[in-house]
């Protein structure tokens, strides 16, 4: 058995791309359009792993999504943590479990999918402003 994918419905594709690979930085794989059927699927893979992937599945008509957390959630190991999450602040996204021991933290996508990031290796020393923000919502 082999891992292939993870699937999520993504209700904005541009908006999801931007945070997938500009954000956290996915690479794009490969992109199928299927008119027929109305939906676009997009999968993504981390450098280095690009086998493990994330499918994101844009369908083109207008759908709310909801429960996103029911899922459970995507898990990256990333090289700097605090780097990753300042990127991600900076950006706007909210860091919902904050990286106070240099080692995990959660965020989430624009369409509420919990994402998980861990730190390589051994964690970070301790560092502010990380080691004191409270939680933020849920994740």
């Amino acid at each position: 058995m082999k891992y292939l994918h993870t699937m999520v419905r993504v209700s904005d594709l541009g908006a999801s791309l931007a945070f997938y690979c500009d954000l956290l930085g996915l690479e794009e794989q490969r992109r199928k359009d299927f008119p027929g059927g109305r939906f676009t699927l997009v999968f993504l893979g981390a450098p280095g792993n690009p086998e493990s992937q994330v499918e994101l599945t844009h369908n083109w008509d207008p759908e709310e999504y909801t429960g996103g957390r029911n899922f459970g959630h995507l898990a990256y190991e990333v090289d700097d943590i605090y780097a990753l999450c300042q990127k991600l602040a900076d950006a706007g996204v909210t860091i919902n479990r904050p990286p106070r021991e240099g080692r995990m933290a959660f965020v989430r996508s624009p369409d509420g999918i919990s994402i998980e990031l861990l730190q390589a290796g051994e964690p970070l020393p301790e560092s502010e402003p990380w080691a004191s923000m409270p939680n933020t919502g849920e994740w």
